[in-house]
């Protein structure tokens, strides 16, 4: 790729200085994969320019995770010590905060071949003793984002058909295009952006709704309640020192809560989901008063199961997602088997807890109140697509009307 260098700063400034926004005086933290060496060094660059009193980076290898999860024992997997905590508290705790920005490279079968349920208690372990630092990005205490960069192999299992070379820079053409980097002028690319996704988020606080309905031709029927006093977002978020960051880079997505009791239906999957490594494949799920009572998966179906008994609150949902098939990323053709890409290709739900903030107030309330309007709670909060290309959604508002929302997969609000 020609300008490649020139493509990955802008790429590095944007995702720094839009994504994460660090501010004069705070500590920015990186988690990193080793691939991606070269756009942490961007980014460390570019958040000192952006005036960051400092910037840590945490190293991460792929083949380390893999051998440390097939050979180590669980009893040490599980051996979390308190500095793993205390270095994301003790930044956010100090007087100038922290933020923190997470570059992702995923091989989405990191761990196939390996027993499940040692993964999925080992990652609940995992979950559980970093639930305090999981407080402050669930409610947005601090500005917190998550891009991507490829590694071979998730470069091979998008682009199959082409060698490692090939197919990782056919992964970062696609990753520039999708988050409208090649145009030459992302951050007014995504200014732009994020004020077409405010104005759909705003018509959809003005209709007061009570639940939205999804209907497809692959057997969705499915109706959300909304938690009481729920709030429909968008792509930026605010801090609660009101710095507006991007949470998720890409994102085409307006989403709200969902009340944890109020889930009607059945719905199916749409796309592959990667959950602890491994694929989930051609899935659907039937709720009844807000809980999964049957589910089934054409691959994966167990991963599945672990997914949906990961705790009290993992057969329910904490957020729905409004995502128009009109996507940069749909529109890609490509399947990305990430998450992060591909919720933004398509309506989602995700099991597990609920953002506060998508209910109004939400982020000074307490768990029990949050509990009291319907917010789900959980440690869990996974996303799964669920929207097609017929898809036709409907709102019903507290004052009795019905709204079409969309029609064809597309906006028609």
């Amino acid at each position: 790729m020609e300008n490649f260098d020139e493509l990955l700063k802008k790429y590095a400034d944007f995702i720094v200085r839009v994504g994460v926004n660090p501010q004069p005086g705070q500590t920015l933290i990186i988690n990193c994969p080793l691939e991606g060496a070269p756009l942490a060094r961007l980014c460390v660059r570019s958040a000192y320019e952006a005036g960051a009193r400092d910037v840590q980076v945490n190293w991460s290898d792929d083949a380390v995770a893999r051998a440390r999860m097939e050979l180590g024992s669980e009893e040490a997997l599980t051996d979390l010590k308190p500095w793993q905590l205390r270095r994301y508290l003790d930044y956010a705790e100090s007087e100038g905060g922290v933020c923190v920005l997470h570059l992702i490279a995923d091989d989405p079968e990191l761990y196939v071949g390996i027993d499940g349920n040692k993964i999925s208690r080992v990652n609940a372990a995992r979950r559980a003793f970093m639930e305090e630092w999981q407080e402050y990005t669930m409610n947005d205490r601090v500005q917190w984002s998550i891009a991507a960069l490829p590694s071979v192999p998730w470069a091979k299992k998008v682009f199959p058909e082409l060698d490692a070379d090939a197919a990782m820079e056919a992964l970062w053409k696609l990753i520039f295009d999708v988050c409208r980097v090649t145009g030459g002028d992302p951050v007014n690319e995504w200014q732009a952006h994020m004020e077409r996704l405010s104005t759909l988020r705003d018509k959809m606080n003005a209709l007061d709704l009570e639940s939205v309905h999804f209907e497809s031709s692959n057997g969705t029927d499915l109706t959300v309640g909304l938690a009481d006093q729920a709030v429909w977002e968008s792509a930026a978020s605010k801090s609660e020192k009101g710095v507006v960051f991007l949470p998720n880079i890409p994102t085409e997505e307006v989403f709200t809560a969902p009340h944890k009791d109020r889930v009607e239906g059945v719905v199916y999957g749409t796309k592959p989901y990667v959950f602890n490594g491994q694929l989930i494949k051609n899935f659907h799920v039937t709720f009844e008063k807000g809980r999964v009572v049957d589910y089934h998966a054409e691959q994966g179906q167990v991963l599945l199961g672990r997914l949906l008994d990961g705790d009290e609150g993992s057969r329910s949902i904490g957020e729905v997602a409004l995502v128009p098939a009109s996507s940069p990323i749909n529109r890609s053709g490509k399947l990305f088997y990430s998450t992060l890409f591909d919720e933004n290709a398509a309506c989602h739900i995700a099991f597990g807890a609920s953002y506060p903030g998508t209910t109004k107030g939400g982020t000074a309330l307490t768990k029990e109140e949050l509990l009291a309007r319907g917010m789900n709670q959980s440690r869990l909060h996974e996303d799964v697509m669920i929207g097609a290309e017929d898809s036709h959604i409907t709102g019903k508002c507290r004052d009795g009307r019905t709204v079409e929302l969309f029609r064809d997969g597309v906006w028609v609000l």
